[in-house]
C-alpha cells in the first residue's frame, strides 16, 4: 500500500506501508522493499522508529535489518551483524568511521500503528 502526503515545503511524498509497529520487536529491525530500495526499519526500546538502507557498506552485504540495536550515550544505533560497525539511526553516519554513512529515510507511524516509509531524508 502506498499513500501520498504533503511535506512542509509543499511537495508530496509517497509513503509505503511496511508493517504494523507491533510486528517489529523492540530493539529489532525488519527489511522491506520501498520504491525499489532495500530498507531496514528499526524500533528502539522507547518505540522510536527509524529507516536506513539495509546495505552495510563495510561488509558489502544487505544485513543491517538483522543488526543489534542499542544506544551509545544518547545516540540510537544499529551495529552491523557482520563487522559490528555502528550506524546512527537518526543520521546514518557510522560511529566507528566518519567517512562512512548509509542513507536514511522518512518514516511515520500512523494512529493505527502502521509503519510508513517515505523518501530519502536530506543529509544531516
Amino acid at each position: 500500500m502506498t499513500t501520498t502526503s504533503p511535506t512542509t515545503d509543499g511537495d508530496p511524498t509517497t509513503y509505503t506501508m511496511v508493517c504494523r509497529l507491533d510486528q517489529i520487536e523492540r530493539e529489532g529491525g525488519v527489511a522491506a522493499l520501498v520504491g525499489g530500495a532495500a530498507v531496514a526499519v528499526f524500533r528502539t526500546y522507547d518505540d522510536e522508529v527509524f529507516a536506513l538502507d539495509n546495505y552495510d557498506p563495510c561488509s558489502r552485504a544487505s544485513v543491517l535489518a538483522r543488526g543489534i540495536v542499542g544506544t551509545r550515550g544518547d545516540v540510537p544505533f544499529v551495529a552491523s551483524p557482520m563487522h559490528k560497525q555502528a550506524f546512527d539511526l537518526r543520521t546514518g553516519h557510522c560511529l566507528d568511521d566518519a567517512a562512512v554513512r548509509v542513507t536514511t529515510y522518512d518514516v511515520l507511524v500512523g494512529d493505527d500503528g502502521q509503519v510508513l516509509v517515505g523518501g530519502v531524508r536530506s543529509s544531516s
